[in-house]
């Protein structure tokens, strides 16, 4: 007697070796279009981690501040005063953003110092990409 083994299912996203590109197969669709699954599970959960982290408003204005610096870095102390909010409530958001991946931070005397993980901001922006373009990352 052989056992049966599981076959992924029809229209299943199948992923290739780490640095290749997605392999995206369509799904059966009742109306007659093409779905497209692009996401696995994981990586999805992952992405919607991302788009929490920056989802609020103040988030998005402190990256945009640290991504137009030089070197795409800065003080908690000078975006403070940018934003008008209070050091202790600036510093919770770049925390938040930094728990999410998306800063680094680091110690410079008193003050905390905050850099741009471009790899992050990557992933958020292939969340627009076609799926032929995206990479795996894992």
């Amino acid at each position: 007697m052989t056992k049966a083994v599981a076959q992924p299912p029809t229209g299943a996203l199948t992923e290739p070796p780490a640095g290749r590109l997605l392999e995206v197969v369509p799904l059966p669709s009742r109306c007659g279009g093409a779905l497209l699954s692009p996401l696995t599970r994981d990586r999805a959960e992952d992405l919607a981690g991302l788009l929490k982290a920056v989802s609020d408003p103040v988030r998005l204005q402190l990256l945009s501040l640290i991504v137009s610096a030089s070197p795409q870095e800065a003080c908690v102390c000078d975006l403070t005063a940018v934003v008008g909010l209070s050091q202790p409530t600036v510093s919770h958001h770049l925390k938040v953003l930094a728990d999410a991946g998306l800063l680094t931070r680091e110690r410079r005397g008193s003050w905390a110092w905050f850099a741009i993980v471009p790899e992050r901001l990557a992933d958020i922006a292939s969340i627009f990409q076609p799926p032929d373009a995206r990479v795996v990352r894992r």
